[in-house]
């Protein structure tokens, strides 16, 4: 149950990949027998282009979600430039405004409420002359509360300002459609809809100038060097074409059901936890959970000697000393938010997946409180 981190390959997709490994292994560059491989890419892109409702043609092959935020803010921004960002964006976003500030850009990062949400008129505050880049996510990957992400897109066109979006999470849990959000970059992973990892793309709107991150060839119309790579693309697209109909045939819904079940389960059965961003739109898929008096790593060790693997956050953060950065900035004291587990949910998971959960987590949750010093001292002051 820690699909935001990476979600497994789909068996369709490993099929739709395995010929471009062997029998049609040509370089899409090529004139000879790379015109196999060239039209699969395409065809890929067009996959993508749908579950965004985009051109094929403003699509941008990357190597993940990460190298497609890079693309877009290193892409456009320039020392002494502005940007207007978030304190709950992923490190990919943050990390990035970081180094843009050391290179001599400013960035203001708006808040979030307790619910994990930002407030688009603390963007529009947030607006100066030399604002050149709006960058917010579309869905939280710890939280999955999803952001009023068309909202600040209508900001971002009444002032001319490019506004991007990192829509890692959002991507095959909930309609894309870059026209409604108004973006002119948005970045998604292929290994967060069960696509192999190492693949992702930037959505480019037409007449956006970027500048490339890698300088060689040609490949994806100057705007991405290196020459393609065919299978994981081609799985990404077929992946993309699979996530495409999910949103139409009820595989979400199902998904939002088995989380459903899961969040009341826990709520239900174990005392002092509670739901973080839970009164916030979330995608369908992720629950983020406190589990008060006990630290969250332990839990997520003891759990996957168990058989369940969950996470803390980030993947990117694990292992971290410090609580999450998302958590804290909603408010949470430090102690809740190391308490906090993550639970997210793919395509493979199923009911049984819920049952199995929720016969280990009350009484893995009880063993290691029994084992807290703090949970011990609390409970004799409230018998005496």
């Amino acid at each position: 149950m820690d699909a935001n981190a990476s979600a497994p390959l789909l068996p369709e997709v490993f099929e739709a990949m395995r010929p471009y490994f062997t029998e049609r292994f040509g370089n899409a560059s090529s004139i000879h027998h790379g015109q196999q491989t060239r039209a699969a890419v395409e065809q890929a892109r067009e996959h993508v282009a749908r579950l965004l409702n985009c051109r094929p043609a403003e699509v941008v092959f990357t190597s993940g979600g990460t190298e497609a935020d890079n693309l877009a803010l290193f892409g456009l921004v320039q020392p002494g430039d502005h940007v207007i960002s978030s304190v709950i964006e992923h490190h990919a976003v943050l990390n990035a405004c970081r180094e843009l500030e050391r290179l001599g850009c400013t960035v203001t990062y708006v808040p979030a409420d307790a619910n994990g949400l930002i407030d688009p008129a603390e963007v529009r505050r947030a607006l100066r002359p030399n604002t050149k880049l709006i960058s917010v996510m579309m869905a939280n990957n710890e939280t999955g509360v999803v952001q009023p992400v068309a909202e600040v897109g209508r900001i971002a066109r009444e002032t001319d300002i490019f506004f991007h979006t990192d829509a890692v999470q959002a991507a095959g849990k909930l309609p894309i459609d870059v026209q409604n959000i108004g973006c002119d970059l948005l970045s998604i992973s292929g290994h967060k809809i069960h696509a192999p990892q190492g693949t992702g793309a930037l959505y480019i709107r037409k007449g956006t100038l970027i500048k490339p991150l890698f300088f060689g060839g040609n490949h994806e119309r100057s705007r991405r060097a290196g020459t393609e790579n065919v299978p994981g693309i081609v799985g990404f697209g077929k992946a993309a074409e699979i996530a495409f109909a999910g949103l139409k045939n009820g595989e979400t819904e199902r998904l939002r059901g088995l989380r459903d079940r899961l969040q009341r389960g826990i709520l239900d059965q174990v005392e002092e936890v509670g739901t973080n961003g839970g009164n916030a739109p979330r995608v369908p898929t992720t629950t983020n959970i406190h589990f008060d008096h006990i630290e969250g790593e332990a839990l997520v060790i003891a759990l996957d000697l168990k058989g369940l693997a969950v996470s803390t956050g980030a993947a990117c953060s694990s292992g971290a000393i410090e609580p999450s950065h998302v958590l804290t900035a909603m408010g949470l004291a430090r102690a809740q938010a190391r308490a906090s587990l993550r639970f997210s949910l793919g395509k493979h998971n199923t009911a049984e997946d819920i049952d199995f959960a929720l016969s280990i987590i009350p009484e893995t949750v009880a063993r290691l409180r029994e084992l807290s010093p703090v949970y011990k001292k609390q409970r004799v002051a409230v018998s005496g």
